[in-house]
């Protein structure tokens, strides 16, 4: 997909992730939204999948470790032809599908389970892991919340990552720098974050996460990297796209009214109309 496409795809997927969160009266839009051009990169560009046969024994695997941003996964495997966009709307209902966060049971396209902050990452480096055991082709993504290294677990994975050398393995950190209860720096600090992952061995990248010539730079030189797995630091906006949610800590973890979905939604659209006049 060329820049402007990929631009596109991903201001559809911000509309879904609004939508899904709006009918679900609950959910989580701030980090969904920061991560959507990076979700949007990976299986609109980067990852070998196949939505037809989501199952398939060669496809790249997708962690979303920061679980509660389901909302932006969802919406991207919508946008790719996963599920019905419609089912969005059914997001955290009783007996829909699409719960609160991803379902490797129920979901096609999700390939683990994820809520649990920590967790993710550790499942992740076993897939990787379990790949080189194999000598199979696939590589393995896993997306984490700045706020989720907080956890000791995370990097007890790092360090299992790098000493095996799974340079089939990307890690990327979507750093938006809010967490639901204020600020990464006030509520426990992980910086230098960079410099954390170089400590555990790993090749890292720093980009800004909303910029798709930086992501599709930094995921061309993780798969050229060999010998150590990549941590990808992507600076993003939380809540990008909707202005009034831009870097507001309070649109972590709340649904919008009725006047601010359509407010939302006016302003997608008019981006989205903006793009195709270019």
């Amino acid at each position: 997909m060329t820049e402007l496409e990929l631009k596109k795809t991903a201001n559809e997927v911000r509309k879904n992730i609004v939508t899904a969160v709006y009918h679900a009266h609950s959910g989580h839009p701030g980090g969904s939204l920061s991560a959507a051009d990076i979700l949007t990169y990976l299986y609109f560009e980067e990852m070998n999948v196949e939505p037809k046969d989501p199952g398939k024994a060669d496809r790249d695997r997708f962690v979303l470790s920061k679980g509660h941003a389901a909302p932006g996964l969802y919406s991207a495997l919508a946008e790719r032809g996963y599920i019905d966009k419609e089912e969005l709307k059914g997001l955290r209902h009783v007996g829909c599908f699409l719960q609160g966060h991803p379902d490797m049971k129920h979901i096609p396209g999700v390939d683990m389970s994820s809520g649990s902050l920590g967790q993710g990452i550790s499942a992740a480096v076993g897939m990787a892991l379990a790949g080189k055991m194999d000598h199979a082709d696939y590589r393995v993504y896993t997306l984490l919340g700045d706020g989720e290294i907080q956890e000791g677990q995370a990097w007890e994975a790092s360090m299992l990552a790098a000493n095996h050398k799974l340079d089939n393995l990307v890690v990327i950190v979507d750093n938006n720098n809010l967490q639901i209860d204020g600020t990464v720096e006030e509520v426990n600090s992980p910086y230098p974050i960079d410099e954390k992952f170089k400590a555990f061995k790993f090749h890292v990248i720093s980009i800004n996460g909303n910029d798709f010539d930086e992501i599709a730079a930094a995921f061309k030189k993780a798969r050229e990297h060999k010998g150590q797995p990549t941590a990808i630091i992507a600076r993003t906006i939380k809540g990008k796209g909707v202005s009034f949610m831009e870097n507001q800590v309070g649109w972590h973890g709340k649904a919008p009214n009725k006047e601010e979905y359509e407010t939302a939604m006016e302003e997608l659209e008019k981006a989205g109309e903006a793009l195709c006049q270019k």
